[in-house]
Order: structure tokens, then C-alpha cells, then sequence
């Protein structure tokens, strides 16, 4: 007889899962998993025998890569307004991704109390990039626990399961929390070199603090490649290039030099940001290179 629960944590072979009604056993998974290449994540839902065995994993709505989970109904990606200074390269490149897997991303710009020590101009204008693109963007401070934005972004967690992803230092631990109520360890700021000590080294479910729902810290990266991306079709991926896809003068129109582009025309005229714009410039060209160099991978559609 197996019973049915959700794995929280994964470390080594060795899982946590949660079963309703009795809480948290540690579980082993089969070997036939490791036969069929196929490695269970955080937010799979599992069948679990009395001997506390992985039976079968359910079939998954999605699943990241990085950060490591599945059947993800939204991700937190945080970045700070600044020490460490918002890398929006390394946004896009996470946008892109979650995008491609059609997992919607709630963009959280934390230590909000030092506001004013940051680029102003320049965060404001990512900000609204952001916010033109269909992004949810929130302000928040952990700090100074805002009370009223803490509660707005409280009530987007309810039934879901929610991950946080980011690079390291920018409070994704402490923002963890003051969701939850747990007392995970955080990290000081390196000063000799402006980047966080990353102490979340394994992703871990944690019940909400209030209401229901499940949300993951996860460890920081600081770099996020795309090598199997198609450059053609980047820019299905950029929710503000959409309604200007196929109306260009050329069908297969790339959006770079060529004349009579929508695209391009609506960057000049200011609809479509031009830090967006510029970011998917040099991914594309970053991911034409790869393949030119690695043509074995061939061009994933």
C-alpha cells in the first residue's frame, strides 16, 4: 500500500516528503529511477511505500533546471535595488527560461529601504521595461517590513507552490523568512567583493506563514547560459514583441537590421524598452555564435 505526498526536499538520494494528515518522512528513492534517468525534484508528487520508498512520481505539469523543482505555479525571481547592483542581463536570460517552460514570474526588487542609495533613474526605468512587458513587479524591504506590500505579495503565495530564484545577496533568504515564519540562516554581504555568501545550498519547500501554499528558496546563481536555445525564434519569448511578430516587411524578419521592422520601430518610438531590446541583441547573437561553434548540438525548435 503506498501513500501519496509531496517531496520538500532532496539531498544525496535522500528525500523529505510530506504526506497530508502525518507531516514529514525521509524517504529513499528506488533504483529503477536512477535506470530511467529520471531524478525527482522538489514539488513532484510521489507515491510513497510503508518501507518509505519513492514508488512513482506523477506526471509533471513542468520543471526547471535551475533552480531544481517541478509543477511550479510561479517563481519569485529577487534581485536587490542594489548591494548587490541589479544584473537585468541576467533577468532576461531567467525570463526567457521560465517563459519557455510557460511558468509565470513575479520580478521582486528587495531592499527597497535603500532606494535612494541606488540608481534611481536607471531602476525606475527597468522598472517600468518590466511592468510594460506583463511582468508583476513589487518593491519590497525586508528590513522594514513594509507591511502593506509584504501582505499584497502574501496573498499572490496562497495555493501555489512558489519558488525563489536569484543571485546570491540580495535577501531572498530573509524575504523566505518573513513569508513563512522559519528562521533560515542568512548571509552577510561580502564588502571586499559586493556578493552574497550563498547559505542556501539545497532548494527546500516551506509551508506559508499564513493561508496555504508552498514556496522554495533555492541557491543563488550568478550566471545562466542558453546555449540550445534557436536565435530564431528568441523573440517569441518577449511578451512585448508579440503583437508585432509577422508584421514586419520580411516574414522571417529577425528584429536586428532589418528595414521596415515593427519591432525596431516601436524601440525607437519608446513602447518597447530599449534595455530589453538591447539584452535580446546580444543574446541572440550570443546564442548564433554557440551554435556556430557547436553545430553537434544542433538548433532546438
Amino acid at each position: 500500500m503506498t501513500k501519496e505526498g509531496i517531496i520538500v526536499a532532496g539531498v544525496g538520494g535522500n528525500y523529505e516528503v510530506y504526506l497530508e494528515g502525518e507531516g514529514y518522512i525521509r524517504c529513499k528513492a528506488r533504483g529503477i529511477f536512477r535506470k530511467q534517468k529520471q531524478v525527482p525534484l522538489i514539488g513532484d508528487w510521489v507515491s510513497v511505500s510503508e518501507e518509505h520508498y519513492l514508488e512513482a512520481i506523477a506526471e509533471r505539469k513542468n520543471a526547471l533546471i535551475r533552480p531544481a523543482a517541478a509543477n511550479i505555479d510561479q517563481v519569485l525571481v529577487v534581485f536587490a535595488v542594489c548591494n548587490p547592483q541589479p544584473h537585468f542581463m541576467l533577468l532576461d536570460r531567467f525570463l526567457l527560461e521560465a517563459g519557455k517552460q510557460k511558468i509565470p514570474v513575479v520580478i521582486i526588487l528587495n531592499k527597497a529601504d535603500l532606494w535612494d542609495m541606488a540608481h534611481t533613474e536607471m531602476l525606475e526605468e527597468a522598472k517600468t521595461a518590466y511592468q510594460q512587458a506583463g511582468y508583476p513587479v513589487y518593491q519590497v524591504s525586508t528590513y522594514e517590513q513594509r507591511e502593506a506590500d509584504m501582505q499584497e505579495l502574501r496573498n499572490r503565495l496562497q495555493n501555489k507552490i512558489t519558488v525563489l530564484a536569484g543571485p546570491s545577496g540580495v535577501g531572498k533568504s530573509s524575504l523566505i523568512n518573513a513569508l513563512t515564519g522559519a528562521d533560515q540562516e542568512t548571509g552577510q554581504l561580502s564588502e571586499k567583493i559586493a556578493r552574497g555568501k550563498n547559505t542556501t545550498r539545497h532548494a527546500r519547500l516551506l509551508p506559508l506563514k499564513e493561508g496555504a501554499g508552498w514556496i522554495a528558496d533555492t541557491p543563488g546563481f550568478s550566471s545562466f547560459y542558453m546555449q540550445e536555445w534557436s536565435h530564431e525564434r528568441l523573440a517569441e519569448y518577449y511578451p512585448e514583441f508579440l503583437p508585432y511578430l509577422g508584421t514586419c516587411r520580411f516574414p522571417d524578419c529577425q528584429h536586428r537590421t532589418e528595414p521596415d521592422c515593427r519591432v525596431r520601430q516601436a524601440v525607437e518610438k519608446g513602447v518597447i524598452s530599449r534595455l530589453r531590446y538591447e539584452n535580446y541583441q546580444k543574446i541572440y547573437e550570443e546564442i548564433q555564435l554557440y551554435q556556430k561553434e557547436h553545430p553537434e548540438y544542433g538548433i532546438k525548435k
